[in-house]
């Protein structure tokens, strides 16, 4: 017996009876796709491992799927393989891919190796070896290894090296590579790993070992071959960049924030629940059309959706909208949004009801992420980002960049922007919300007599009812922004008002001292030219006192421009006064709204209908 028989004997030992997990994303590779995993499955079967491949395609959109939904017929061809295929509808990242992978997945030991096949997966007995050597829960591909073998262009030589230091003196990890897409891990480790997760791309490879680290999992590394031929493959300047920016974001959550440390990871659901969907709208949209369709890939199928036009769609409407038969539609009549979503409470029929708008569309795995937090009584509801649309037009994206700007939401910024880390809440816009069902019930759903502001009136009475509110940064919706600069002006005024208006009558979610900074800066505003008339003596305190206050406003236009940086001029011009605009239109309404009798929708004013028309 060779000595890598040997090896493959351990594997099949250390396997047993059970099975070894072989997760594999794959992304436009309909060419390769079938050709590739018969080479993995014919590897494993020649030595008599038990496996189970778990395919996994990532909205590739080329065919790819249509490849994995034949893979099954493969099966009879083998004694100790299984395939599982798996098919991401919409592109969401390898993080996304490989947790979709995970939890199709039922071995006690888990292989990530990546579906293009440059790591050559006859390399598995090594990591089997060095699992049991090391009595290790994670073993490594290194290309720096000595015994690996690699064909590496020197570009990509280069940035492993300089990446590699980086991690090495940031984040101390005791590996000499985390980015080889071949690594074993136990099912224990990995699955807790996955469930703290956050970065969904280009690092995810590194959080996801830093996670495991710090929870104190063994790494050891095994060698691989590697042919990587000459392709340049997603090294891009915009790909460095984000590797940079996720891995920064790493370093402080780990670090700084030992945030990984205090995650919580949900306990598993104990059944599937269903989930009502609510989508109140004033007719059928191309943006209700596009909405229907992502709820309709959604990857987690136990759902209903409730759609709430005001009048009854008329058929040519209704054939035009995708056919579901867990849509229904019932018309309301021209009512305020939160009449609308109490009408599909009551008729909602699931445990979980999830409110969003018909002007945004959900991510793959929107429910799938979001219902896992339901395992917790505490949890009352769950929100996550409302990210501008990449298909949208130009100036409707700015409006999106001004709102996610640090300048314009500081700690808010979560709400517009994905990424950041799990946190509870005591506010969320409905655009993205789940709430439980009896939880609604107890409260009286929405209140009628606010419009806008009811959503933070539902969650101020959600927190008082003693419930948690979580923020997932992976709950995502793709929000249509209103574009710069009258529409985004007109709805930001109506937001003010009623932030500025709940600051004294609801306080409580309401009273931070981050709203009122706009308004601090129109009464400065307000004052410059007055003060910047007085005639101070020179050197003196006074004098001083007045150049600092004065000086107060270049500084501003410094940080405006700053923070809306952009290689296009007209980009960068047009985002600063969009952020000037929003600081003044936002401080003005507020102090409106501060001192306002009255909310205009405490009485019947603007509806719902001509608020997205606006």
């Amino acid at each position: 017996m060779t000595r890598n028989d040997e090896r493959w004997s351990l594997a099949r030992e250390t396997v047993g009876n059970g099975r070894l997990s072989v997760i594999m994303p794959l992304y436009k590779l309909v060419a390769d796709a079938e050709g590739n995993l018969r080479q993995v499955a014919d590897l494993f079967e020649s030595h008599a491992v038990n496996v189970e491949l778990v395919p996994v395609d990532d909205g590739s959109g080329d065919g790819t799927d249509e490849v994995l939904s034949r893979v099954k017929s493969l099966e009879s061809g083998y004694r100790h393989v299984l395939f599982k295929p798996v098919i991401c509808r919409r592109n969401g990242g390898k993080g996304a891919s490989l947790r979709a992978g995970f939890n199709a997945s039922t071995g006690r030991y888990v292989m990530l190796l990546d579906g293009d096949l440059d790591i050559n997966p006859k390399r598995t007995p090594f990591f089997f070896e060095a699992l049991v050597k090391n009595n290790a829960d994670i073993v490594v591909g290194s290309k720096r290894h000595k015994r690996s073998v690699v064909q590496y262009p020197w570009h990509r030589r280069l940035v492993s090296f300089v990446y590699f230091s980086l991690v090495k003196m940031f984040i101390g990890l005791p590996v000499t590579d985390t980015q080889t897409g071949m690594k074993l891990f136990k099912r224990e480790v990995l699955g807790p790993a996955l469930a703290r997760m956050l970065v969904k791309t280009y690092a995810f490879d590194l959080e996801l070992l830093s996670i495991a680290y710090s929870r104190g999992a063994k790494i050891a590394e095994a060698p691989v071959r590697i042919r990587f031929g000459n392709k340049f493959g997603a090294l891009k300047p915009s790909t460095v960049k984000q590797m940079a920016m996720d891995s920064l974001a790493v370093f402080y959550r780990l670090r700084i924030l030992r945030y990984y440390a205090k995650a919580m990871a949900p306990r598993p659901l104990a059944h599937d629940p269903l989930v009502s969907i609510v989508i109140a709208c004033p007719d059928s949209s191309w943006m209700l059309k596009e909405c229907l369709a992502a709820i309709s890939a959604q990857s987690y199928e136990k759902w209903e959706c409730i759609v709430l036009p005001d009048s009854q769609l008329s058929e040519g409407a209704l054939a035009d909208l995708p056919k579901d038969g867990r849509i229904r539609y019932i018309h309301t009549g021209k009512v305020r949004p939160a009449e609308k979503r109490n009408l599909g409470i009551n008729a909602a029929k699931g445990e979980i009801v999830a409110f969003i708008d018909d002007d945004a569309y959900p991510e793959a795995h929107w429910l799938e992420y979001a219902i896992k937090y339901f395992s917790e009584p505490d949890i009352g509801a769950v929100g996550g980002p409302g990210v501008t649309p990449p298909g949208d037009a130009w100036l409707s994206k700015l409006g999106g960049r001004v709102y996610d700007n640090i300048l314009v939401s500081g700690n808010y910024r979560y709400r517009y922007k994905a990424g950041g880390v799990r946190r509870d809440v005591d506010d969320y816009p409905s655009c993205n919300l789940f709430v439980r069902k009896n939880l609604l019930d107890r409260i009286g759903g929405y209140r009628t007599d606010f419009w806008p502001g009811e959503d933070t009136l539902l969650c101020k009475d959600i927190v008082d009812a003693g419930s948690r509110i979580i923020y997932d940064p992976w709950v995502i919706v793709y929000h249509h922004r209103r574009a710069l600069f009258a529409p985004h002006l007109r709805q930001l005024g109506r937001y003010a008002f009623h932030r500025g208006y709940f600051c004294r009558r609801f306080p409580s979610n309401s009273l931070h001292l981050s709203y009122f900074v706009p308004s601090a800066f129109v009464v400065y505003l307000l004052v410059w030219l007055p003060v910047s008339c007085v005639s101070t003596v020179p050197g003196s305190v006074a004098w001083w006192m007045q150049a600092t206050f004065l000086l107060a406003l270049p500084a501003y236009v410094a940080l405006v421009a700053v923070a809306t940086v952009s290689l296009n001029p007209l980009k960068w011009l047009v985002t600063a006064a969009g952020v000037f605009a929003t600081h003044f239109t936002y401080g003005c309404r507020f102090l409106q709204g501060l001192f306002a009798k009255k909310a205009p929708c405490e009485f019947i004013g603007g509806d719902h209908a001509q608020a997205r028309s606006a």
